[in-house]
């Protein structure tokens, strides 16, 4: 059996690992043959290919990004409710040899491999994202390490903060969903975190902080890119669109700096940590989930589950129906935000 490996959409931390469990688990175990398509969908329509075997994969569970690279390229033409026609990307597949593909990538990914095996291609997803925002599963490789590197930032922060007597307001990625701002605020102990689930008024957020101060502290606040104040209907952007021409969040804890000040008269700086978030080596937790990820797809190869996506419930990699993975967020639910906003300010 000849399975293509590609990765696609942003790096996420645990990439490297999830390639090793299935290579090790695919080819030396099962006796597949793997290649993996360098740069995503780019390598497949260039023929842009390497061998993957046990000596490819030696080494790179700890290492960060991902050694076969990644691209938001399209898989095949189309829009949106428009029928698409597989007709030219299976001769595509025909030419490699292939008889089916693992695909590591997050909601859009997924989409697309839940796409495919609509049109009875064969596919078996690997759910990897920061964002931790995929259903049908606990979590996704990436998202540990990117609260960890939240968490320590945070940590940092509140040194300067309290030295300065200034309120700090850290700002995360999380375009439509706040898990990173959430349980990084959680470890860090910060004195509130706002999600793009549910807006905050100025005036609240000014509360808390006010309350921090009076207990004689300097209040930390963990804010998701994707956070809207109340009222308002649209996120903060930056300048140009991101890669799903969607336009480019960024920007909010840097809004929220000043309007606190006003507010509050405390000194209030920002920081937005960006891309570090998803940089460097993924944490132990990731490197385990990755590699069982890996694992637990190449053999869902070997038995034809195909059309699924290899999920953590509890502590068991199940393998679950593409459909139920996607079209839908996992976003935070109110009684999780609830319980952590009873202790803000």
């Amino acid at each position: 059996m000849r399975i293509g490996v590609l990765c696609s959409g942003g790096d996420s931390p645990g990439m490297n690992a999830a390639i090793r469990g299935a290579v090790l688990r695919g080819v030396d175990v099962h006796g597949f043959e793997m290649i993996g398509f360098v740069d995503g969908w780019s390598g497949f329509h260039n023929g842009d290919t390497v061998p993957l075997d046990r000596s490819a994969v030696q080494g790179i569970s700890p290492l960060g990004g991902v050694f076969l690279g990644t691209s938001r390229v399209a898989p095949f033409s189309g829009r949106p409710g428009e029928k698409i026609d597989l007709s030219e990307f299976k001769a595509k597949m025909a030419s490699y040899g292939l008889d089916g593909f693992m695909l590591i990538g997050g909601n859009g990914t997924q989409t697309v491999a839940s796409i495919l095996a609509s049109h009875d291609i064969n596919v078996v997803g690997l759910p990897k994202t920061i964002d931790n925002d995929l259903a049908a599963t606990d979590y996704t490789f990436g998202f540990d390490t990117a609260v960890s590197v939240a968490a320590e930032a945070i940590d940092r922060l509140r040194t300067t903060g309290d030295s300065h007597r200034r309120c700090m307001v850290l700002e995360v990625m999380g375009r439509d969903v706040g898990w990173i701002a959430l349980h990084a605020g959680m470890a860090g102990g910060a004195q509130a975190m706002l999600v793009p689930e549910f807006p905050e008024s100025i005036e609240q957020i000014s509360e808390w902080v006010t309350s921090v101060r009076d207990r004689g502290r300097s209040a930390l606040i963990v804010v998701a890119e994707g956070f809207k104040l109340s009222g308002e209907s649209e996120a903060t952007t930056r300048e140009g669109l991101d890669g799903f021409g969607r336009p480019r969040l960024g920007g909010i804890a840097e809004v929220l700096a000043p309007m606190i000040e006003e507010h509050t008269g405390i000194e209030t700086r920002a920081t937005v940590l960006g891309y570090v978030q998803r940089g460097g080596s993924p944490t132990a937790f990731d490197r385990v989930l990755a590699t069982r990820t890996g694992t637990a797809a190449a053999d869902a190869v070997l038995r034809g589950e195909w059309g699924t996506m290899a999920g953590l419930h509890g502590d068991r990699i199940d393998m679950v129906p593409l459909a139920d993975a996607v079209g839908i967020l996992k976003t935070v639910p109110g009684d999780r935000y609830a319980e952590a906003r009873l202790s803000f300010g």
